[in-house]
């Protein structure tokens, strides 16, 4: 299996298992990936996930023994598979639970992507990351629409342009990671970060989530708008009862 699944305390790991190829993004990997997240969104005992990889690499990116055969196979055919990889990094960054990347190697390309699409990111000080595509005659263009938005455009220019790879604590001073930890302790890191997000109301974690991708492309005002509809919809929600009731009641709260 491309994408391997486990489980403890409500988190779900999921781990990208091709490690003798440096875990390309694979159509393999990538309707793996995809099935996997499917089952996470739908189990309710899932509260967060966790993303790594297997081996010595987070991931190489783009599995170019495939893409050599792809080029020639006409429009149509690399237009589907562009749009399979859309669908993975829009469905991961758009996940209605807490998703933790731990980098535990080299995140190359649309690896480095995948990474950046989670919502956190923790990654070995000895891992570097980089979006290598123009080195091969590529384009960056699907990760790069979340690039811009995390890191700013002159960040992002100057990371898809160059195409350098960038070492832990430089990514985590441009914003591209949140922790840079030893390398033994990536996962475990990675870990507690999901079950300290996972510990809190779903229904506050999913709106929170659609407001902060919503109102950066938004007016001021409409910001605010959306943002007092949330407030106001989230009210009417049993997480905020139980929340509440929990607070009185001086106990954790169940949600």
């Amino acid at each position: 299996m491309r994408v391997l699944s486990s489980d403890q305390d409500g988190l779900r790991l999921l781990t990208l298992n091709d490690p003798d190829r440096r875990n390309p993004l694979s159509p393999e990997l990538v309707r793996g990936l995809l099935e996997a997240l499917e089952a996470a969104e739908g189990d309710k005992g899932v509260r967060a996930v966790v993303l790594t990889g297997a081996g010595p690499a987070f991931s190489a990116g783009a599995d170019l023994e495939f893409l050599r055969g792809v080029t020639q196979a006409g429009a149509e055919a690399n237009y589907a598979h562009s749009r399979e990889l859309m669908r993975l990094f829009h469905r991961i960054y758009t996940f209605p639970k807490p998703t933790v990347a731990a980098v535990n190697g080299p995140a190359v390309a649309g690896g480095a992507g995948l990474a950046g699409a989670c919502d956190l990111v923790v990654m070995s000080e000895e891992a570097s990351l980089g979006y290598t595509e123009v080195r091969i005659g590529f384009v960056a263009a699907l990760v790069g629409v979340i690039l811009v938005r995390s890191v700013g455009e002159k960040h992002a220019k100057e990371l898809l342009l160059t195409g350098r790879l960038v070492p832990a604590q430089e990514a985590y001073r441009m914003g591209l990671v949140n922790r840079v930890v030893p390398s033994g302790r990536v996962l475990d890191e990675a870990l507690a970060l999901a079950k300290e997000m996972a510990a809190n109301a779903p229904t506050s974690l999913r709106l929170t989530k659609e407001l902060l991708h919503a109102i950066p492309g938004m007016g001021l005002e409409d910001g605010f708008r959306l943002a007092a509809l949330a407030n106001a919809w989230v009210r009417e929600t049993g997480d905020l009862a139980e929340g509440i009731a929990a607070f009185f009641e001086k106990r954790p709260p169940r949600f």
